[in-house]
């Protein structure tokens, strides 16, 4: 069973140094372990603070990085570079910085690649990259060491939003059409794919994230509140500063 870990910190600025410096240890951990790391990126405000605040940390030249598989939890489905894409925001934030083999960097599809405004075809063809890269086991999916997700107003986590047909996704990744939040297709791995993370982080600022936060982490059902599905398979960490942890019973922190 997943252990579950609530860290509340002051602040944004001191959230995303702390999931930095968090997430540089984890990826040097993995490294140590297998020689290799696997990441799942997230988008949004935080996480370009996050993105931003890892290229600041000295203790990243201890990563290397070519030796880093870097993927996406989803994706908003729009031209290649797009400024509202998170490959856009996490290339400009740091990857554009590193180190990195382009042949272990795996952005979800864009409207401009081999399979055009096909949304399904695109989302068809990440399933089909994950799974090469979880060969030679049998899997239908790598290793993730982290999957990073943010949380939104509504409580959804990638592109998986509250009573959406999406929920209901049995494959590895899907379409997402008529998102509630714009634009209204986009790319997401499935929940069950989350889940096979062996660390799910869900991190998270802001009074406007407290409702959903606090219903999660009290038991709310997945379908009403999709980040209450979002757990990693040996550790789930809610990652959240003060404000956004308003409404989630101080007995429940784990580290504050």
């Amino acid at each position: 069973m997943s252990e579950t870990v609530v860290v509340v910190v002051p602040d944004a600025d001191i959230l995303a140094s702390a999931v930095a410096a968090r997430l540089v240890v984890r990826i040097i951990d993995a490294q140590a372990e297998r020689g290799w790391a696997s990441v799942v990126l997230t988008g949004g405000r935080i996480a370009a603070k996050v993105l931003r605040s890892v290229r600041d940390l000295p203790a990243a030249d201890a990563i290397e990085w070519s030796h880093v598989d870097l993927w996406w939890g989803d994706e908003r489905f729009l031209p290649a570079g797009h400024p509202d894409r998170n490959e856009t925001q996490a290339r400009e934030a740091l990857l554009d910085s590193l180190a990195l083999d382009p042949a272990h960097v795996h952005p979800m599809p864009a409207t401009d690649g081999p399979d055009g405004d096909d949304a399904e075809a695109a989302a068809q063809r990440y399933a089909r990259e994950l799974a090469a890269a979880a060969k030679p086991s049998s899997s239908e999916l790598p290793h993730f060491d982290v999957l990073m997700l943010g949380v939104g107003e509504d409580g959804h986590v990638a592109s998986i939003f509250p009573e959406h047909p999406v929920g209901y996704a049995t494959g590895t990744t899907a379409a997402v059409h008529n998102s509630p939040k714009p634009p209204p297709t986009r790319i997401t791995l499935t929940m069950r794919t989350i889940q096979t993370a062996e660390e799910v982080w869900l991190v998270a600022s802001g009074p406007d994230k407290a409702a959903p936060i606090g219903m999660a982490i009290e038991g709310a059902g997945p379908r009403q509140v999709p980040a209450a599905g979002a757990t990693g398979t040996d550790k789930t960490l809610w990652l959240l500063d003060r404000p956004a942890a308003a409404k989630v019973p101080a007995s429940s922190w784990s580290l504050r």
